[in-house]
């Protein structure tokens, strides 16, 4: 199939439809990619390119800072890469958007569960997705065939400059996994729309008796109202987004205008997902959601990218130092609210629980020799060295500990060792070795057979 073949139907596609990136600086340490979603694109690129002499070189240019700022578009990402001697050579990486069918699918599942939308409304792209999808039949991440490569340096196929950008895409959604979707098709605002038109569905008739007795706000919030009473979901803002000091009059001196601006652009985005949410199907006999604590609600509103400085005012308000805020903020995009009391420990299971969880961790591994050594406190395992998970893992940073945590649900947490403190590393898993196994940046296909790892999850 030719680049023509791959590439969307229109031949220059909006501007709105294109987003650039600018150049990465040279990545630390030894892992390339480290979040679920730029490992695993990481690995598929890497398996779809059979010129192992290109992907050496790739791996080497990307390391180097040669590649620069990176478009994306439907069906296609772009950048130029320098060689060694500074000659630049535009390279393209083409990945087929997904036809109308799948994207239909895709939006079903988003749709029907309430945590994928949420998630997307917060500006995050949840891991399990990916498997919900492929449960439904849409593979979001490229198998083998499905990519292909252009390059202005005449190569035939792959070379060392479409390997170095594929591999610098990996990066890319370490930072913004949108992007996935974006090449695949739609923009994370269209995708949003699609589902809460979906969820746009007549309800049945109001039952409540004005004249009678005043109602607690939540249970009003709940029933269900007529279709025609409901107004249009307004558009998402970006996360992070803020609104300027809109008026002639300056501000007191008191009034932090960046934070003002800041915690109304939040507030937009949290009216606009509720009020989708609202409108979803069996609304009214959900759950009510419990209101965060004043510390959790401050690692909330960090995770949405504010600022340095309203970072700051957060991590006060908040009562953490600021790493220990971006600590937190790691967790909440991981799991939210249950994450962040995994991360500070703020539960502590029943003894049978632990007992069974201490059975579970011990069984997950057949072969005694490859079984870590666990030190447990509570409901935390650690073990010095995770080796045992290596083999397959590439580049993972092995020689650093390995930590899990048993939650509230009955989930492993990874956690790894970073500044002298324990970070998230991972989604959660009912599997502790495939916990460990995520905590390592190892794809779930690539963990040896012999671990007979049971890899379903339940976030």
């Amino acid at each position: 199939m030719n680049a023509e073949d791959r590439s969307p139907s229109h031949e220059s596609p909006p501007q709105e439809r294109v987003r650039t990136y600018p150049a990465l600086p040279p990545p630390p340490g030894r892992a390339f990619a480290r979040s679920w979603w730029g490992v695993g694109w990481l690995t598929a690129w890497e398996a779809s390119t059979l010129d192992t002499a290109a992907l050496r070189a790739g791996r080497r240019l990307a390391r180097s800072g040669a590649v620069g700022a990176v478009s994306v578009r439907p069906g296609r990402v772009t950048a130029v890469v320098h060689d060694r001697d500074g000659t630049g050579h535009r390279a393209d990486v083409l990945l087929p958007p997904l036809p109308d069918g799948d994207w239909e699918r895709l939006l079903d599942v988003v749709a029907g569960e309430a945590g994928h939308f949420a998630a997307l409304l917060d500006g995050v792209l949840p891991a399990t997705l990916a498997e919900d999808a492929q449960a439904a039949g849409v593979e979001l991440l490229p198998g083998i065939g499905d990519t292909e490569a252009e390059c202005g340096c005449g190569a035939w196929e792959s070379c060392a400059h479409t390997a170095a950008l594929g591999r610098q895409f990996a990066r890319l959604l370490d930072q913004d996994p949108f992007a996935l979707l974006l090449l695949r098709g739609r923009t994370a605002d269209e995708v949003c729309a699609d589902v809460q038109r979906r969820s746009a569905v007549p309800a049945g008739p109001a039952s409540h008796d004005p004249s009678g007795p005043g109602e607690e706000a939540a249970r009003v919030y709940a029933r269900a109202a007529p279709a025609a009473d409901w107004p249009d979901v307004p558009p998402v803002s970006e996360p992070g987004g803020t609104a300027g000091w809109d008026t002639d009059v300056p501000p007191p001196p008191e009034v932090d205008v960046e934070a003002l601006a800041y915690l109304v652009a939040d507030t937009a985005r949290r009216a606009a997902r509720l009020l989708a949410e609202a409108r979803a199907p069996g609304h009214a006999s959900a759950p009510v959601a419990e209101p965060l604590a004043e510390d959790a609600d401050a690692v909330r509103l960090a995770a949405g990218g504010p600022g340095e400085r309203v970072e700051h005012r957060l991590a006060a308000a908040g009562r953490r130092g600021t790493l220990e805020l971006r600590r937190a903020v790691e967790a909440w995009q991981l799991g939210g609210a249950e994450a962040l009391a995994v991360l500070d420990g703020t539960w502590q299971p029943e003894p049978a629980a632990l007992g069974r969880a201490g059975a579970q961790l011990a069984g997950a591994w057949r072969d005694e020799e490859e079984q870590p050594v666990w030190n447990r406190s509570g409901s935390v395992w650690t073990a010095a060295a995770a080796g045992a998970l290596v083999g397959a893992a590439g580049e993972a940073e092995a020689e650093a500990g390995v930590q899990l945590r048993y939650g509230p649900r009955g989930l492993w947490w990874p956690y790894r060792s970073r500044d002298g403190q324990w970070w998230p590393a991972g989604p959660p898993s009912k599997d502790p070795a495939a916990a460990v196994a995520e905590s390592l940046a190892v794809p779930r296909s690539a963990v040896p057979t012999a671990h007979a790892l049971r890899l379903s999850t339940g976030w």
